[in-house]
């Protein structure tokens, strides 16, 4: 597994190895002791999730879970391609309201490691796209939460024009940056 840090510290890109021949590849997409040994973290994962999405241009996004229900989300592309993005809202941090893009596809099999304290969100890029992502907690509706993925005080760049964005009615009515009261403390790189 190749791990590479983000300008965020935390934030991780991950690409597992594939061993190919003439019928396709097979890779390992989780090992947690392999993971243990490039990085030095231990997570425990509870939960997998899988999202469809039909049509490109759809956003998903900005979610967290506050605490005492955060989760650390392990990102990937099973079909399609995406650009994923994880936001610093962790008051005290050196690099609050900062974010970092990565292009995640079926095709290049990189992984994006968003530790709690992190907003989270995606843009297709294509039609029908599956993302899949392992969670450290179970999901908890009285700790979801989100901000609207094109306020322009984060002014994120999702590799799509947002004004043709397709949202659910919840992102679309998600709350600005500058309103946020984040429950995340910084204490440190994940």
């Amino acid at each position: 597994m190749d791990v590479l840090a983000t300008s965020l510290p935390g934030v991780l890109r991950l690409t597992p190895r594939r061993f190919g021949d003439t019928r396709g590849y097979f890779s390992e997409t989780w090992n947690a002791r392999s993971f243990m040994a490039a990085t030095g973290l231990t997570l425990n994962f509870v939960q997998d999730n899988h999202s469809f999405s039909a049509d490109k241009g759809t956003v998903r996004g900005l979610h967290y879970q506050s605490p005492p229900s955060a989760q650390d989300k392990l990102v990937r592309v099973g079909r399609g391609a995406v650009m994923d993005v994880a936001v610093d809202v962790r008051i005290g941090s050196p690099t609050f309201g900062q974010w970092v893009a990565e292009e995640l596809s079926a095709e290049n099999g990189r992984q994006l490691l968003v530790p709690r304290g992190f907003l989270h969100g995606f843009a297709t890029l294509c039609d029908d796209v599956d993302v899949f992502y392992k969670c450290t907690n179970f999901y908890d509706p009285d700790c979801d939460g989100g901000i609207r993925f094109d306020d322009p005080d984060l002014a994120i760049d999702w590799g799509m024009n947002p004004k043709s964005a397709i949202l659910s009615d919840k992102d679309a009515s998600a709350p600005g940056f500058a309103d946020f009261a984040s429950p995340f403390t910084y204490e440190g790189t994940p």
